[in-house]
């Protein structure tokens, strides 16, 4: 058997940052864990602003490292990231009680899943890093960031902005982390140390895999390759339109961009001239060949050094004449597979392009595309017939199947309803554990109060169950420290009432404490023209009687207490009532009980 390669002093610094990254992220995330629904939102509001008011110079600094897209789209992206995405999570309860059935009486608490290794790629750099630390800490998780080695230095800045916002906000030091020494020895060392309990992965499909291996809950998002659909029904114009945006968004390089073109025969000259009209160049056998020839590595894998570049230089590259005003290469193809390189994902403007009888063969070519590396991930159909548009969602294996929109765009929630993300799930098609767009929800776990509703006894013989009460109000948090001086004073005014004592003008419950009054037990009614004067005066002199005080319980428990500090109220109990030793507590340290004189 073969020994392993020798690992470099670059792989083991990276295995070490990766250790004592993790080790940092644990420690941190005990005392994230523990922060309000408040104090996360700050810490969230504090590093999306942050982020957007960054959007440009990070957008500049992606192109300049990585060479890949639009310096213009990137800005997109990460105000994408740092403003639409962070005002679809800001509302989001990810602390505490997170929903109530009453129906079924289940109680959902969120728990924070733990550190998250967040795998972010050269594509995609700097959006991508946005989005994954907002919706971890906003799920209270902390997060060690491994870039693509071609992306550290913009994708650490942005931690870096984040990380200042966050502190300043109120989070703890090590909730947020990023590798500086990046190989792919120590990603897999981060997404295998026991420290982490999720891993976020987005890039490749053999980095998807190292995820998904790994031995650890995983999300990983890998090829695309979406297939649009122009049905005899769309508006052509539209179509063709919203295709070459999606295409030339970025230069091409999210993995829901468009990368074949499926239209039906009637209408398919039209389609071509509407596409050369937009800036489409249609490619010869022989150009589409070249372009085949420098475009797919023998692995099957998109060149690098023509990823993310625009239709015109990459035409320049492979020595084809295309005209000044091009925005996307068309190859026209027979079939999809390896026979037909140009039929995978290609991450630049280029596009396939197929010409089928009818919806149904249309069908048939979108789902021989999505299998070639595709799967479960997006596609777009534009259509008019609501018929077809349904049929496709039926039977394409596709959980994101946007109509009459760029694909690019509508799956990541830009220009549809979908939960805006940056990392589309590809579910059991593609392997991967959902087909949700990944938010905040999908870092929770969710521990559930589950209330009786069917007593055991009534489980057998006729015994009929009895009526549900109301699921109890959620409890606030008891207060640290002590009682608000104000707060105490009118509890002991409270106190004084029960006992038909005034209050004393001047004194005071404490150092800032405002001075006790006699409380009114009722606001005085004065006579109306239909009362007479002793009536009314018997009213008058009736509502400054003092209220009964309230009945002695027979038992309390730790919500009782927090209901009652809630309606700021007292609770009576005498020697028999059962208390609850938290119930006693809580009462003794808020001073809640009044202790009845006379025994039942």
């Amino acid at each position: 058997m073969a020994e392993p390669p020798p690992q470099t002093d670059r792989d083991l610094d990276s295995i070490r940052e990766a250790r004592a990254l993790a080790r940092r992220a644990k420690a941190a995330q005990a005392r994230l864990a523990e922060l309000t629904q408040e104090q996360i939102d700050r810490i969230v509001d504090a590093m999306a602003g942050a982020a957007a008011a960054q959007a440009a110079p990070f957008a500049r600094m992606a192109v300049e490292e990585t060479g890949f897209g639009l310096e213009a789209d990137k800005v997109r992206k990460n105000l994408f990231a740092a403003e639409t995405i962070y005002q679809f999570i800001r509302p989001m309860r990810t602390v505490g009680v997170i929903a109530r059935h009453e129906e079924s009486r289940v109680v959902d608490i969120a728990e924070p899943f733990g550190v998250v290794a967040a795998v972010v790629p050269s594509t995609n750099p700097t959006s991508t890093a946005i989005y994954k630390v907002l919706v971890c800490l906003k799920a209270r998780c902390a997060v060690v960031l491994s870039p693509h080695p071609s992306a550290v230095r913009s994708i650490q800045r942005v931690a870096e902005v984040m990380t200042e916002a966050a502190l300043s906000a109120g989070a703890p030091d090590g909730a947020i982390n990023c590798m500086s020494v990046v190989t792919l020895e120590g990603t897999q060392e981060l997404m295998r140390r026991r420290e982490v309990a999720l891993i976020l992965a987005t890039g490749g499909l053999a980095l998807v895999r190292a995820a998904y291996s790994a031995g650890k809950p995983a999300y990983g998002v890998g090829p695309g390759n979406a297939p649009a659909y122009i049905e005899r029904s769309a508006i052509v114009t539209k179509a063709v339109a919203d295709i070459i945006t999606g295409k030339t968004f970025d230069n091409g390089v999210l993995c829901s961009s468009e990368n074949s073109v499926v239209v039906d025969e009637v209408i398919s000259g039209e389609v071509r001239r509407e596409f050369e009209r937009q800036g489409g160049y249609f490619l010869n056998p022989d150009e589409a060949a070249r372009l085949a020839a420098t475009l797919v590595t023998p692995d099957r894998l998109p060149n690098p050094e023509l990823v993310g570049r625009t239709a015109l230089d990459i035409a320049g590259r492979v020595d084809i004449d295309a005209p000044p005003d091009t925005r996307v290469l068309i190859a026209p193809l027979d079939g999809v597979g390896r026979e037909y390189p140009l039929s995978m994902e290609k991450l630049c403007p280029v596009l396939s392009f197929y010409v089928v009888a009818d919806w149904r063969e249309g069908c048939t070519r979108c789902q021989e595309i999505l299998r070639y590396g595709g799967m479960g991930h997006t596609m777009s159909i534009h259509s008019q017939d609501e018929k077809v548009i349904l049929e496709f969602g039926l039977k394409k294996s596709a959980f994101r199947i946007v109509v009459n929109t760029p694909t690019t765009l509508g799956s990541t929630g830009m220009t549809t309803g979908l939960a805006p993300s940056m990392t589309l799930g590809c579910g059991g098609h593609g392997g991967n554990i959902t087909s949700d767009n990944i938010t905040p929800r999908h870092l929770l776990n969710t521990k559930r109060l589950a209330y009786e509703i069917r007593p055991a006894k009534t489980l057998v013989g006729d015994a009929a169950a009895p009526a549900l009460p109301r699921l109890p109000e959620t409890p606030e948090k008891p207060a640290r420290g002590g009682v608000d001086p104000a707060l105490l004073s009118r509890r002991i005014e409270t106190f004084l009432a029960s006992r038909g004592i005034a209050g004393t003008t001047g004194q005071t419950a404490g150092p800032s404490a405002p001075p006790i009054r006699p409380p009114a037990a009722e606001p005085v009614r004065t006579a109306s023209h239909s009362e007479s004067p002793p009536a009314a005066a018997a009213r008058s002199h009736e509502a400054t009687v003092p209220p009964a005080p309230d009945p002695v319980v027979e038992f309390v428990c730790e919500d009782d207490v927090r209901q009652a500090l809630r309606d700021d109220r007292r609770i009576t109990v005498d020697e028999r009532t059962i208390i609850t030793p938290s119930a006693r507590d809580l009462a003794q340290q808020h001073r809640v009980f009044i202790q009845a004189e006379f025994p039942r």
